[in-house]
């Protein structure tokens, strides 16, 4: 357990909600830190302080919970924001990049000229499980012939080993509260 006063505020927060989406399953639901704008201020901060030396050129956040702290993460740092979103949601020329989960399969998009070759990306999203989805986003950035230098997650479920997933990426983590 950490004695760092953010982790606790966060973990403090984050509420358990039991069986969600199926049966057996213990959701950690974040959007009660969304309640205390002082705490989501200081969360943004830390994730800005500990990627700084990453020099990012682009952060990638996953739809839809990456966007919460990822927009906000992209404008402390000075920049760019790109959304990935599930398949069709976007309105312009995509490229996309299709996995599989625990539970079936899934298709993840970009606009095609939202990364330019050679730039450094950060993935961000709210929660990292398995990695599944942050390895396919990072597959989108190999294909747009850039580079993943790090990953960004708020809340990460250490049992499920998803840093494993994704270190062939980057070994870069910015993990907040883990459980």
């Amino acid at each position: 357990m950490s004695t760092d006063p953010l982790i606790q505020e966060i973990r403090n927060h984050i509420r358990d909600v039991n069986d969600f989406p199926k049966e057996g399953i213990v959701f950690k639901d974040i959007t009660p830190i969304f309640q205390n704008p002082k705490l989501c201020k200081a969360i943004v901060q830390r994730m800005a302080e500990e990627c700084r030396s990453l020099n990012i050129d682009v952060i990638m956040g996953v739809e839809s919970r990456g966007f919460f702290f990822g927009l906000p993460l992209s404008w402390e740092l000075g920049v760019p924001f790109v959304p990935v979103r599930k398949k069709g949601k976007l309105p312009y020329k995509t490229v996309n990049y299709d996995y599989d989960l625990e539970y079936g399969s899934a298709s993840i998009e970009i606009h095609n000229d939202a990364i330019e070759t050679g730039q450094r990306v950060l993935i961000h999203d709210d929660l990292l499980a398995t990695g599944g989805t942050a390895a396919a986003a990072a597959e989108l950035v190999k294909m747009c012939g850039a580079q993943a230098v790090g990953f960004s997650f708020l809340v990460a479920l250490d049992f499920l080993n998803g840093t494993e997933r994704l270190k062939p990426y980057s070994e870069n983590f910015s993990i907040l509260a883990r459980y």
